[in-house]
């Protein structure tokens, strides 16, 4: 039995404000519980997303671990060069490190979490 649900992913970032519209163009999400320390995207039922301030934060340095893979999150896509497209629009940067790129791939948030699209098993050959 479980103990607990899954409520909320909240992200430490130096701008909750911007890297929640990047998170929102991406889900489709609204923010919610909007303050200057604070946004809350509203999922529609399910585990969210949230943007706390951190005006020091360091992103993580990935792969190489000089600053520890802190969290990330997977995003099913349909077509991952439309979905990379797609979020190379709005901000995001590919990662330099590509492990599988035809099932997944690995992005860097404005903010420089990372985060991957990958490939719904439906569309896996």
């Amino acid at each position: 039995m479980a103990i607990a649900r899954l409520a909320v992913t909240a992200f430490d970032c130096p701008d909750p404000m911007s890297l929640a519209g990047f998170y929102a163009a991406i889900t489709g999400w609204d923010p919610v519980q909007v303050d200057v320390d604070w946004v809350q995207l509203r999922s529609g039922g399910g585990p969210t997303l949230a943007f706390q301030r951190a005006p020091d934060h360091r992103a993580p340095d990935w792969p190489s671990g000089e600053h520890r893979l802190q969290a990330h999150l997977d995003f099913e896509v349909d077509d991952l060069d439309a979905g990379e497209a797609a979020v190379l629009a709005l901000g995001a940067r590919l990662a330099d490190h590509q492990a599988y790129p035809e099932e997944f791939r690995v992005f860097l948030d404005p903010v420089g979490h990372p985060f991957c699209l990958v490939l719904a098993d439906d569309h896996r050959s």
